[in-house]
């Protein structure tokens, strides 16, 4: 310390103080607690993995420190480079000491303005000030550059490998008119110093609060190391070379866990079998705001669920993505500083209906991320028009066709529902009687979505054409579904009891034509497909003098087109 410079200076910052609209007022750092929860994109504080405040049995007494031993379990204690435990240098000051220079100290009258280090941190950190203590550095001598000031002995345990560590620290510093100091941490991996930094905290420069000539503020170490042990140190390092200036204190000192968060993400609203959809990956930051380089992930997706080869889109830097396989995503990336947040999107493609759900353990390994909350993707058939019609008989002459005999129609619509007609001892004009007609045209939505058009008849008692053709019973359906990868399948049906034509009994099956000399043809079980849809003619009979006549008619399709 240069004490000529040192007594201008402290004039110089006294007159400034004393002028109108220069007195600086100190904002304390107020510490905002986390929730248990966050949405996507929204930061939360970094976990305290160790922290020093340096009062564990302090009081009155004045400590170096490396005499100090912090509190239980840990019991940590700290070591320096010599430079940093003389000349004024480490002691564990605080407005309790005494009121003169420690006997050895060297801090050649200056000791008031050490003690006052510590009450502005204590001021600051929790209105503790008159009872805080810090470590002090008033230089009197050159310490050197890159010289460490304080390091710790005992290895601090992490819940976890593969996290991302970082350092905060409470600085203030005096003098800022002459050289200032220069705070790198580092962080010790067994014997290896790993920087956590990429340009080191100037307290000077860097605060934003300074009360009565002293700056002061909190510090986070600005590059996270992405750590795979399970323990580590710490090594705070002075760049400053200079005893002219360089006169701070520290206090609350933590190491950090600032590992970020994954959040997974479906569309929330039902997609349709076979379209896009995307999944998306939130990577939010802690309240820092440092970058976060080197995370990865790899995710299984649910079986029948496959993602694009390329992501769609991505706010994160450096990303490098890829597929194993049509379930398996792999990742990794850099959130940059700064931000809040980072996104990844990921078109996705559903081959079947249902639900697909996407947890934590279908992201591993996961590196340097906290583990995601559940995510599920509702996939539903397509919203295909109902067309289901059923009736008992329909008529066709040469003059044209007659009004069928109790329709049940459903024709071209959206909306779920049923139409039934039912008739008993009814006659069909002219060809002949049945005992009991009853019909339902059915369109429903299954739970997953999956639609289905259903037409059905039944008919009892059938006599036609005088006797000529007659049944006890006769059925048919028609039904028209779509299957779990979105496609339309359709089946037909129809069952005749003691079936008997001109006097044979007949035991019908699909499609089967009987020739009826003089008279025309019988056709049962008559089924004719198209691509959505069917129909089934329990009777089909062909007058040679051109009457048609459709007994037992069934007929459901699914989308376009639509009422054939």
């Amino acid at each position: 310390m240069d004490v000529s410079r040192r007594r201008w200076g402290a004039v110089v910052a006294a007159a400034l103080l004393s002028l109108p609209g220069l007195v600086v007022v100190a904002t304390p750092a107020v510490a905002v607690p986390a929730a248990s929860a966050a949405a996507p994109g929204v930061p939360l504080a970094p976990t305290v993995v160790f922290e020093e405040g340096f009062e564990n049995g302090q009081g009155a007494a004045v400590t170096w420190v490396d005499d100090y031993t912090g509190p239980a379990p840990l019991g940590q204690t700290y070591t320096a480079d010599p430079a940093w435990l003389t000349s004024c240098n480490g002691i564990i000051a605080s407005p309790l000491n005494q009121l003169n220079d420690p006997p050895g100290a060297g801090c050649g009258g200056w000791w008031p303005r050490v003690k006052d280090l510590a009450r502005v941190l204590g001021d600051w950190s929790d209105g503790t000030g008159a009872t805080n203590h810090a470590v002090t550095a008033y230089t009197h001598s050159d310490p050197g550059a890159g010289k460490t000031q304080l390091q710790s002995v005992t290895p601090i345990p992490l819940s976890a490998t593969n996290r991302f560590v970082a350092f905060s620290v409470d600085v203030a510093e005096q003098n800022c008119y002459a050289d200032n100091a220069r705070y790198a941490f580092y962080l010790l991996d067994g014997g290896t110093a790993v920087p956590a930094f990429e340009r080191p905290i100037v307290p000077c420069v860097d605060a934003t609060t300074v009360v009565n000539g002293t700056s002061v503020g909190t510090f986070h170490s600005d590059a996270p190391v992405l750590f795979s042990g399970t323990s580590v140190g710490l090594r705070l390092v002075n760049d400053q070379p200079s005893g002219n200036g360089n006169d701070g204190a520290f206090d609350n000192i933590r190491v950090l866990d600032v590992t970020p968060r994954l959040d997974l993400a479906y569309a929330t609203t039902p997609v349709v079998v076979g379209s896009t959809s995307t999944l998306t990956l939130t990577v939010t930051n802690t309240s820092e705001l440092s970058a976060k380089a080197g995370w990865s992930l790899r995710l299984s997706l649910p079986p029948g669920l496959n993602a694009s080869t390329t992501a769609a889109d991505t706010t994160c830097a450096d990303p490098v993505f890829g597929t194993s396989g049509a379930t398996n995503l792999y990742t990794t990336a850099t959130l940059p500083a700064g931000a809040a947040s980072c996104t990844i999107t990921v078109p996705v493609r559903p081959q079947t209906v249902g639900t697909y759900t996407t947890c934590a353990g279908d992201v591993t390994p996961l590196v340097g991320l906290d583990p995601p909350s559940c995510s599920t993707l509702r996939v539903v058939g397509p919203a295909y028009t109902f067309d289901a019609h059923a009736h008992a008989t329909r008529v066709s002459t040469l003059l044209g066709p007659l009004p069928p005999i109790a329709p049940a129609d459903l024709t071209c619509t959206t909306t779920p529902g049923s139409d039934s007609a039912t008739l008993a001892d009814a006659p069909l004009p002219p060809i002949g009687t049945t005992a009991v007609i009853a019909n339902d045209a059915v369109a429903s939505v299954g739970p997953d979505g999956l639609r289905t058009a259903r037409a059905t008849t039944h008919t009892a008692a059938l006599n036609l054409l005088s006797g000529l053709i007659t049944a006890d019973e006769l059925r048919a359906e028609a039904v028209a579904t779509t299957t779990p990868t979105g496609a339309i399948a359709v089946s037909g049906s129809s069952a005749l009891s003691n079936l008997r034509v001109a006097g044979r009994l007949v035991v019908p099956t699909t499609s089967v034509n009987i020739s009826i000399p003089l008279v025309g043809t019988v056709t049962t079980n008559e089924q004719v497909r198209r691509a959505n849809g069917i129909t089934v003619n329990a009777l089909h009979i062909r007058l040679i003098a051109g009457t048609d006549i459709v007994v037992g008619h069934a007929r459901a399709g699914l989308g376009s087109p639509c009422g054939i």
